[in-house]
């Protein structure tokens, strides 16, 4: 979706940083002006508030060319809420203020204040957008962000046209009830979600709700069946897929199409064949579509939750050949996809994924630190948080790049966090005992050092176990492998890992029963979230706080100061 006025676009010389090399480019300085707002939408035909840019969620898709500097002007008109705006899959390289976490690199945006994001677009890729305060993510403030090759450049694919397809699922219930219920002692969780979104529209049935349940209409324009796209007939189109559910993993799939994989967030994949493509909160995927099909019909495009039983009707659009009518129904029955507890083929598509062989970047031959994490739901004190190596994360009131900064050591915890935890002794398919405690401890990461994580999986309290795709902040990391069961730094766990040719991201699913295993270098100078992408998990504690090199930082914008111990701070 392209704002209604185009941004102001200026000639400017930026730096672009790739794997570590500065390649000295022209680009553009794109400027956009939103307005964040709540307004009634039926993207699903229920009425309720959503958090809007300019009018409209989702809200705009970005568009820019690698190097190109990004301004995005924000005008907080929500009236009584914070907001903040992260840059997802974005390095901020030089630019840590503006990665948009709300206690972790900026104060959040008052109500009626302005805050101005300027940031680098550094590599191609399929991003995302989205607020970072709170839970506010559940209510609309999203988007996409598209970036393509410069002047010269080439991918190592063809295609004929592109399109954006954004996934999202959706509750009736507001923001405020959901973050209350989580906070409750005992706590009553968010519930599955209503409907699934594409490109922000679905379709729940009215006809489930009484009047006193608030407004619902079928017939209502904002939720009539989308078009996905319209294709000719030997085309091929480059599908450009983001996820940010809030809780949901999905399955995506066209019906009677393949689907080719050729990038993952952001970075060049081995190309890998699907019907049905796994995808997770905060993951981008770009697949190729060749229209090959009857071109007589329509075709239905669906998405479906994997990984908890769903009670949510799947997400329907429609790709239609041209010469038909594009909003008719087609007269198959909509695609159901594959069974939602098959967790075997979700691993074995992670499994399958692997860097392009022209664009391997390779992998720091071992690592100087290593980190098991492991992630496990705790009762402290009569609340249910998830903790990692025992400690739920609590964002403090003083952002922490700015006391790491200014040396404000009263801000945050100062006792340094467990990089192991008994990973001999613990029994990951029994459910936590009542310990635990709530804190802001930050790692301490030793600049330009190479660092494992190993996350591992464990039981909920209710005995069962999910998937956890989790975000690094400010740094792409290589995926080295997926494992079941419990991980053992002593067995030849690590001979699973992938060494030669593992793919890059910024997002990887933690699957059930399992554990994920992933290298990055510690060389972009700030402090950086990494944490569960699931929005209630993460408002429960489930994430740690990295800090490297952050005296080398140069000076901080009095514009992200204001807030806790960074009053007064210029």
């Amino acid at each position: 979706m392209l704002p209604s006025a185009r941004p102001l676009v200026t000639a400017a010389a930026v730096l672009c940083f790739c794997f570590g090399s500065v390649l000295l480019v022209e680009g553009m300085v794109h400027n956009h002006t939103w307005d964040i707002s709540y307004q009634y939408k039926s993207p699903d035909c229920f009425e309720k508030l959503a958090v809007t840019v300019n009018g409209e969620a989702p809200g705009p898709t970005i568009h820019a060319t690698q190097g190109d500097t990004i301004v995005v002007t924000v005008n907080n008109k929500l009236e009584t809420e914070n907001t903040a705006i992260h840059w997802h899959g974005i390095r901020q390289i030089d630019t840590p203020w503006a990665d948009g976490v709300g206690g972790v690199t900026q104060c959040p945006i008052l109500p009626g204040e302005t805050f101005t994001y300027t940031f680098v677009v550094d590599r191609a890729g399929t991003y995302l957008y989205h607020s970072h305060y709170g839970m506010q993510r559940v209510a609309g403030l999203n988007g996409m962000i598209v970036v393509t090759v410069p002047g010269g450049g080439r991918e190592p694919f063809t295609y004929d046209e592109e399109q954006t397809v954004l996934l999202e699922d959706w509750w009736h219930k507001s923001v405020y009830d959901q973050a209350t219920g989580l906070s409750a002692k005992p706590l009553v969780f968010v519930g599955e979600p209503d409907s699934l979104l594409i490109n922000g529209r679905g379709m729940f049935n009215c006809s489930k709700l009484s009047t006193a349940t608030g407004t619902c209409n079928n017939s209502h324009p904002d939720c009539a069946l989308p078009t996905l796209f319209t294709v000719m007939p030997g085309r091929t189109y480059l599908l450009r897929i983001g996820s940010l559910t809030s809780l949901s993993s999905l399955s995506f799939e066209i019906e009677g199409h393949w689907m080719t994989v050729v990038e993952a967030d952001g970075h060049y994949v081995r190309p890998f064949v699907v019907r049905n493509l796994f995808i997770y909160s905060g993951e981008t995927y770009s697949v190729l579509v060749k229209a090959d099909q009857d071109p007589r019909r329509n075709y239905w495009a669906t998405s479906h939750i994997v990984g908890r039983n769903p009670t949510t009707p799947s997400g329907k659009a429609i790709v239609s050949y041209t010469g038909n009518d594009p909003w008719k129904t087609p007269p198959t029955t909509p695609t159901t996809g594959p069974p939602w507890n098959n967790t075997a083929i979700r691993v074995e598509q992670s499994r399958t994924i692997a860097a392009h062989p022209g664009y391997v970047v390779p992998v720091p031959a071992r690592a100087d630190r290593t980190l098991l994490l492991l992630n496990t739901q705790n009762q402290i004190e009569g609340q249910t948080k998830w903790t990692i190596n025992g400690v739920s994360l609590h964002f403090p009131a003083t952002p922490y790049l700015v006391s790491m900064k200014h040396d404000l050591t009263a801000a945050y915890d100062q006792r340094p966090p467990l990089d192991t935890y008994d990973h001999k002794g613990h029994d990951i398919s029994a459910p936590a005992p009542t310990n635990g405690t709530i804190g802001s401890p930050v790692y301490r990461l030793e600049f330009n050092s190479v660092v494992d994580v190993v996350l591992q999986n464990s039981n909920m309290l209710n005995n069962k176990s999910e998937t956890h795709p989790w975000h690094l902040h400010g740094h792409d990391f290589w995926v080295l492998g997926h494992g079941d069961g419990k991980f053992d730094p002593a067995s030849d766990a690590w001979k699973l890992m992938n060494v030669k040719n593992p793919i890059m991201k910024n997002t990887v699913p933690l699957h059930p029963h399992g554990w994920t295993a992933l290298r990055f270098h510690a060389n972009n100078p700030g402090v950086w979230l990494f944490h569960c992408h699931v929005e209630a998990h993460v408002f429960m504690g489930m994430g740690v706080v990295f800090e490297e090199g952050v005296k080398r930082v140069g000076r901080l914008p009095s514009s992200i100061m204001g807030c806790g111990l960074s009053k007064g701070l210029h």
